[in-house]
């Protein structure tokens, strides 16, 4: 059986893979900050990247998948993720990396499809492409790289703070003029589960297959959870439509494991 660690297990996308795969896998987490639920469970060990080379916990473990799900300083999970690189190269070991879709932020006249050249204007974009960078240079097998948009559920980040600006009567912003695609935290999960399965290798661009506008996303989603009045900060970062989308082109999965706007939508609330 595939024995997985997930870094970063006690976070929101984190916390959704182990919940979806320790039915299947032997499957094993990390967290950070003290919780006694994490420290009842013997299958999750504290880390702290900051403070602790995560080479001694790989040893120990040793784990054939990694997916790592780190948020947090970004220098600090550069070093991890070199570290765990390197611990890889040296093991019977891939490594499922969460990236971005900011990664093509930089290019915005069409949506970016699996092997366009990477180019972010954004901290965090350039990040995730140093990141990523270095697992290309290891030979193919050894490594997913899942780019991913925004993500949205009933339980999501996302949700959860456009239900507090309403509450607060605060301002949302929204791109008018940005062009982009979506998922589900249940979605991605799922694909996460089937490329585990299937012993997938590569780039794949996790979005929905359709592409809508920021500010009509954001409208919609409001409307299914009744967010009546929402306050709408419209910001313009360029005079023209702008892409930040990513879509599949060479690695496609199943029709199953695909997924639109609209159903994106729909996921915000709970049935």
């Amino acid at each position: 059986m595939k024995k997985i660690l997930i870094i970063g297990a006690s976070g929101f996308i984190g916390n959704a893979l182990y919940k979806e795969l320790n039915s299947y896998f032997d499957t094993y987490g990390t967290y950070r900050t003290d919780n006694s639920f994490f420290e009842k469970n013997q299958k999750f060990f504290q880390y702290d990247m900051e403070t602790e080379d995560i080479s001694i916990l790989l040893d120990n473990l040793k784990p054939t998948i990694i997916i790592a799900a780190l948020r947090g300083n970004f220098n600090s999970q550069i070093d991890a993720h070199l570290r765990i690189i390197k611990w890889i190269t040296n093991h019977k070991c891939k490594l499922f990396f969460i990236s971005s879709a900011n990664v093509f932020d930089s290019f915005s006249n069409y949506p970016s499809y699996e092997y366009d050249k990477t180019l972010s204007d954004s901290v965090f974009g350039r990040f995730k492409i140093k990141i990523e960078n270095a697992l290309m240079r290891l030979p193919p097998h050894k490594y997913v790289i899942a780019r991913v948009p925004m993500v949205f559920g009933a339980t999501s980040p996302r949700v959860q703070e456009l239900k507090t600006l309403h509450d607060l009567k605060a301002p949302i912003e929204v791109f008018p003029n940005v062009i982009i695609n979506v998922t589900t935290i249940l979605k991605f999960t799922q694909q996460i589960h089937y490329i585990i399965n299937r012993n997938k290798k590569g780039i794949f661009h996790l979005g929905s297959t359709d592409l809508i506008y920021h500010f009509d996303l954001i409208k919609e989603v409001c409307d299914m959870l009744q967010l009546e009045d929402p306050v709408f900060k419209q910001v313009y970062d360029s005079n023209n439509d702008r892409y930040l989308a990513v879509l599949p082109r060479d690695n496609k999965l199943p029709k199953n494991l695909q997924i639109t706007t609209q159903q994106v939508i729909d996921s915000v609330i709970i049935k």
